[in-house]
């Protein structure tokens, strides 16, 4: 059952350094908006439609689908429709705030990489004209934003991503986060996934969602889910079972195991997302997080 916010607009009292977090965030990703992304975003993702703009007399090669009979017969010679792209546009981000997107590395976390992600896309789709908005999710939906232009509106964003309350749930369940996006998305949009994908059994739920919007992977990956550091003993827990063991670190064979579990898990989301065809972005969150999407819209935009 969702378990999504009653009224998002009421006020939330935010720290002075939560404040400074949120600055640092829009003036660096800002520039970013303006610097790497420029026309890419425009050119990568198309609108919701296209409409009628204008007519005029047929020629040689024109498909004949596109006759205006109207007009040819007021005219008494055939004359064609054109038609250009609608640019509005919807974005949304959909960020996972289960218990496994809360431990990792500290010196940003998975949180503080997604609200960058978060604002690049706001301020992008800003900058456009377009509207953006957000859904948290765990083991249920938590905290939507409806679609809405603005760059404050992209700043909410932002503040939702990093200053929500503690997600009530513990577990990841993409597959009920993209069921409710398909049920409140009236038009079709971007839908950008920020999440680690420790989850299974999401395919048939993350494939209807790509059936009527397209769809993209943010894969969060910090170096401690396929690395190991030798750390002598030490006890472990599964954040989202709660399951405790000791292992022993400075083992090289403990080591290797891990490092080839990690391995297994990546080729497994990896097959999973692919099979739903959504395309994924693997987001380093311990370097620089804008790269890896800024590449890919580069990639998108030279493809087009």
């Amino acid at each position: 059952m969702a378990r999504i916010a009653s009224n998002p607009d009421v006020a939330v009292a935010l720290s002075a350094d939560l404040l400074a977090r949120i600055r640092t965030i829009q003036i660096r990703t800002r520039r970013l908006t303006a610097s790497l992304l420029g026309g890419e975003y425009r050119s990568v993702f198309r609108g919701a439609g296209i409409e009628f703009a204008d007519a005029r007399e047929y020629t040689d090669g024109d498909d004949v689908r596109l006759i205006d009979w109207n007009v040819t017969a007021r005219m008494g010679t055939p004359w064609v429709k054109l038609f250009v792209e609608e640019r509005d546009l919807t974005v949304m981000c959909m960020v996972d705030r289960s218990a496994s997107a809360r431990v990792g590395t500290p010196e940003r976390g998975r949180f503080g990489a997604a609200a960058e992600l978060v604002a690049l896309l706001g301020f992008a789709a800003a900058q456009s004209g377009d509207r953006a908005g957000l859904l948290t999710f765990s083991d249920a939906p938590e905290t939507f934003l409806r679609p809405e232009r603005g760059t404050r509106h992209a700043l909410r964003m932002v503040r939702d991503v990093l200053a929500a309350e503690p997600s009530l749930g513990q577990r990841t369940d993409i597959g009920v986060a993209a069921d409710y996006l398909g049920r409140v998305l009236r038009r079709r949009a971007v839908i950008f996934v920020i999440s680690d994908f420790l989850d299974e059994g999401y395919e048939e739920s993350l494939r209807g969602l790509a059936r009527r919007h397209e769809v993209v992977a943010l894969t969060l990956a910090d170096p401690i889910d396929t690395a190991l550091p030798d750390m002598g003993m030490i006890a472990v827990a599964d954040a989202e079972t709660g399951e405790r063991l000791w292992i022993d670190s400075g083992d090289a064979r403990v080591r290797t195991a891990y490092a080839e579990a990690a391995q297994t898990r990546a080729d497994r989301r990896r097959r999973a997302i692919a099979s739903c065809g959504v395309e994924e972005i693997v987001i380093p969150i311990t370097g620089d997080v804008i790269a890896p999407l800024a590449a890919y819209f580069r990639r998108r935009a030279q493809s087009r």
